[in-house]
């Protein structure tokens, strides 16, 4: 299913870009001219989209040759050198904006995400990401998390029952709610996690009271309300904290001892690592 979501990706992105044709290469470039590049980092951080990159220019030109100098997730500095290209100058060309718009976004994805995992140094937990990403590009953002050491959350809303404020109000309240997933999943013969969303003390108290499920999520919760949270909690069910928390506050919810913290700036307030794809001479 990943592979052909990548595969129907690229295919849209290069229809996209392409068009009718590359008129600023093809006006002025002969077709059977032969060139290298080199993919360059600019700014320090996490490399990710390698592989991905390789698969466009594949895409675009199964005879592009391709080599392999850094390997996604690797920590990168100012100046190396990613990858090296030779192929049809047009198809390089054709290429090249494509793979740098999707590497550099994963890398600075990647990146930001190695920084709040830095944070977390020497607690129990795990950042997660979340749904807020960019459409069409859910697994390459939420790869690049993975990359940076994160933890990926559910993938979308077929892996996983999360009940969130909205679900709770339509359905009737938790306990409703609850109950009606546990009737709906045993009726579909699906094995799948259940986390509850809770706003405040009285929701938290009647989810431990419901039972049967397997994570709470602790949203705009204080960091002493968390603290509280976690105390009463005592282990029966995973927890989870959630809601305007910034790097700067995560270390402090961390050490309330909740298993995950789940950032959705991870993949929706970033900024993209620099690269550049730069021709060689022979």
């Amino acid at each position: 299913m990943i592979d052909a979501l990548i595969d129907e990706f690229i295919d849209i992105v290069i229809r996209e870009d392409i068009g009718d044709g590359d008129h600023s290469s093809q006006s002025c470039i002969p077709a059977d001219a032969m060139g290298k590049m080199y993919l360059l980092v600019k700014e320090d951080g996490i490399l990710a989209g390698v592989e991905v990159g390789k698969r466009i220019f594949h895409k675009i030109d199964p005879d592009i040759e391709i080599e392999t100098l850094i390997n996604d997730g690797t920590l990168v500095k100012k100046g190396d050198i990613a990858l090296r290209v030779n192929g049809k100058v047009w198809s390089l060309l054709q290429a090249e904006r494509l793979v740098l718009n999707v590497m550099q976004r994963m890398s600075g994805i990647a990146t930001r995400t190695a920084e709040y995992v830095a944070r977390l140094e020497g607690t129990n937990t795990r950042v997660l990401d979340t749904r807020k990403t960019t459409p069409g590009m859910r697994y390459l953002e939420k790869e690049a998390v993975r990359l940076g050491g994160g933890v990926n959350h559910r993938m979308g809303l077929y892996d996983m029952v999360m009940l969130k404020d909205n679900h709770i109000d339509f359905a009737g309240g938790i306990e409703k709610a609850v109950q009606q997933v546990k009737t709906y999943l045993s009726a579909k013969n699906k094995d799948l996690k259940i986390e509850v969303e809770v706003r405040n003390w009285d929701e938290l108290e009647e989810v431990i009271r419901v039972g049967g499920v397997d994570r709470v999520m602790l949203d705009n919760f204080t960091v002493e309300e968390t603290q509280k949270a976690v105390k009463f909690i005592d282990g029966r069910v995973e927890t989870e904290s959630s809601g305007g928390i910034t790097i700067d506050t995560l270390r402090d919810y961390a050490e309330c001892g909740v298993d995950f913290i789940s950032v959705g700036a991870l993949t929706h307030h970033i900024k993209s690592l620099d690269l550049s794809l730069k021709a060689m001479d022979d």
